[in-house]
């Protein structure tokens, strides 16, 4: 089992490489051994890292739907690359991995928000979690 400093580290990991991902557009599977070149990481960490990758990159369409959904006021244009990151990691351990509650993906994606955005990032990306939170906890 991957403890909770770990499960960290690999959720900012994937945040990291589905950011630049963005601006590369290159397929996952053709980037990711490069990505572990530049940032290396405990085995445990890569391996959790990759679960959350493949997860959201799996998943994106229905991710992305769902976030644009929850933005109350925004356009998804108006959205920052890292902002969708963490909001898509995180909805993606609220539906898809098990043994993560959702308040604690919520919180963890705001403290990663905290490390790597803008002062107010983790006030908007709190604010779009907490509706997605109500919307995934009542179809639980």
């Amino acid at each position: 089992m991957i403890n909770t400093r770990a499960r960290r580290s690999a959720r900012e990991r994937a945040v990291q490489f589905l950011f630049g991902q963005e601006f590369t557009q290159y397929a996952w599977e053709d980037a990711i051994e490069e990505f572990w070149t530049l940032c290396p990481s405990r085995p445990s960490v890569k391996s959790y890292a990759e679960t959350l990758i493949r997860g959201v990159c799996a998943h994106r369409k229905e991710l992305d739907r769902q976030i644009a959904e929850a933005l109350d006021k925004w356009s998804p244009d108006r959205v920052g690359y890292l902002e969708w990151a963490v909001v898509r990691v995180a909805l993606y351990e609220m539906i898809h991995v098990s043994d993560v509650p959702a308040a604690v993906a919520m919180n963890e994606a705001i403290e990663v928000t905290k490390r790597f955005g803008a002062d107010d990032a983790p006030r908007f990306v709190n604010g779009v979690l907490d509706r997605l939170f109500h919307s995934v906890t009542e179809n639980r």
